[in-house]
């Protein structure tokens, strides 16, 4: 098995996109949503929040054509890594590092 993410979602905020010195690089989160009926027939709603980051040709992608609301299908891996704030406070922060996406709807 290999480390493998699809997501089908729409973009949550408007890409952020940094200038590095090792390339271009874009961040953003996907919205995915499921829908099941409860024990009681009632039709429930779940959205689940990802976040999502892009480097080279695909961040240029994303800030040419990404914008809030898109709907886009990504493919990548999903990453894990820790930080620690100026406070000390250990971060533990899971993303998708996309390297591949489409573009879906109107």
């Amino acid at each position: 098995m290999k480390n493998r993410v699809q997501l089908i979602g729409h973009v949550g905020q408007e890409p952020e996109i940094k200038n590095l010195e090792s390339g271009k690089f874009a961040s953003f989160s996907i919205a995915t949503n499921e829908s099941y009926t409860n024990s009681k027939g009632e039709k429930v709603q779940q959205t689940e929040w990802h976040r999502v980051v892009a480097w080279g040709k695909t961040a240029q992608i994303i800030e040419q054509y990404v914008t809030k609301g898109k709907e886009l299908a990504v493919e990548g891996r999903l990453s894990h890594r820790n930080y620690e704030d100026k406070e000390g406070v250990k971060h533990y922060v899971t993303e998708v590092v996309i390297n591949e996406v489409m573009f879906l709807g109107k």
